[in-house]
């Protein structure tokens, strides 16, 4: 099983029943009452560490070898919340070397990538350090989410680190790196909002706002079926409509990307919402529309909006209920 401490190294595992520094503890076991009707068949380390485990939880004890039994108990089972939280109230009574807890968390964490429990105690211990933590809290991060892009648990504990503790220096470059390696990742484009709105030193969303519009479009139009940047590009204008509609590089997009593929669901529902908002379309737009209509004798409708839901329609079968009923809005 390990070592059965946080400390460096690897110790040859002993039973608990054979330390000699737990010969006076009488091993409680787990009540289950008289009549158990499914008995859980444990293995025999697992019953032996909980049971002595128990007796020390049930005596309150805060002692070195009550930290030693809990790593003992973590290793056989990385998700007992009880088995964690006695363990930080050990530690906080001995006053224990946290970066020494964070290593060995860190351990565990490698291991357990989507633990609760994991990601608790790590958020508890970088708390307790301050931002000293950050830089490596960050580093850790980092290293998780290299093995799996999209763990919620990493990006959670990487989102309230920067907030809690700072770090925020380098984050849009980490953005830009992950999206230039996957520009997929919805993740990476979503702590890309997080730096853009909340960095105390990026100077906030109207700050950024045109630089990060170039830098959507240009995703788009690399890839215009990657729905995460259509919707970043929305959340650039958040509830501010009339700055959305009046940006020509918005409506420019959607019409370049149609030219190229005019069943493009992202760009046409999009550019539907714009002409909802009041967008005037140019006349370049309106022929496009046209010819897309014209491609399909079915259909013909003077309104643009009309005719861009008409098309969606055909485009979108899995949303055509939807759709219909968006037309029905635009004809009231």
């Amino acid at each position: 099983m390990g070592s059965s401490s946080g400390e460096e190294g690897e110790e040859e595992w002993v039973p608990p029943s054979r330390r000699p520094e737990l010969a006076d503890v009488a091993p409680l076991p787990q009540a289950d009452g008289p009549c158990p009707v499914v008995s859980i068949a444990y293995r025999g380390d697992f019953h032996e560490v909980m049971d002595y485990f128990r007796a020390l939880y049930a005596a309150g004890e805060r002692s070195p070898r009550a930290l030693r039994l809990t790593a003992d108990a973590i290793h056989l089972n990385p998700g007992n919340y009880t088995v964690w939280h006695f363990r930080r109230v050990v530690l906080e009574a001995l006053d224990a070397d946290l970066l020494l807890e964070m290593h060995f968390v860190d351990q565990i964490a490698e291991s357990n990538p989507k633990n609760y429990q994991v990601w608790h105690h790590k958020r508890w211990l970088a708390e307790k350090i301050g931002p000293d933590a950050a830089n490596s809290e960050h580093d850790f991060t980092r290293k998780i989410l290299a093995m799996d892009a999209k763990n919620y648990h990493a990006w959670s504990h990487r989102q309230w680190v920067l907030q809690a503790l700072g770090g925020w220096e380098s984050e849009l470059q980490y953005c830009n790196q992950l999206l230039e390696e996957d520009v997929f990742n919805n993740s990476a484009w979503n702590q890309r909002y997080l730096v853009v709105t909340r960095s105390p030193i990026l100077g906030g969303l109207a700050a950024m706002r045109d630089s990060e519009v170039d830098y959507t479009v240009e995703a788009i139009m690399v890839n215009p079926q990657n729905e995460s940047p259509w919707r970043y590009l929305r959340g650039l204008y958040k509830d501010d409509n009339n700055l959305l509609v009046a940006d020509n590089r918005i409506s420019d997009a959607c019409l370049k990307v149609l030219n190229k593929d005019w069943t493009c669901v992202f760009a046409l529902s999009f550019l539907l919402d714009l002409l909802r908002m009041g967008l005037q379309p140019s006349d370049e737009l309106k022929g496009t529309i046209e010819a897309m209509e014209n491609s399909d004798p079915e259909t013909g409708h003077a309104d643009i909006a009309v005719a861009v839901c008409s098309i969606l329609q055909k485009c979108d079968p899995l949303r055509i209920n939807y759709w219909s009923w968006y037309q029905t809005t635009l004809s009231s």
